[in-house]
């Protein structure tokens, strides 16, 4: 018997000031963190964790290389019917 359909929305944020100089051309989640992770990689993999497969994240900032850096990491197997979106 499958368990709940659960959706993840992950607000990810707009622009940081205090982190300017590192933020011009990225999103903040979207920042490097212990070599090749990103910030965003730590919701993300709770959520997977968690066996939650629809995740949605909604940014407001530079969101291209947010958006980059989710296509090639996260890619989710036709059977499983997940998406990070």
């Amino acid at each position: 018997m499958p368990g709940p359909q659960i959706t993840a929305i992950i607000l990810v944020g707009g622009r940081v000031r205090r982190l300017q100089p590192l933020t011009q051309t990225c999103s903040p989640p979207a920042m490097p963190v212990g070599g090749k992770f990103r910030l965003i990689d730590i919701p993300i993999s709770n959520c997977l964790h968690h066996h939650i497969r629809t995740i949605w994240l909604l940014t407001r900032f530079a969101s291209e290389s947010l958006r980059r850096h989710i296509f090639h990491t996260y890619r989710m197997d036709a059977f499983s019917g997940g998406f990070v979106l």
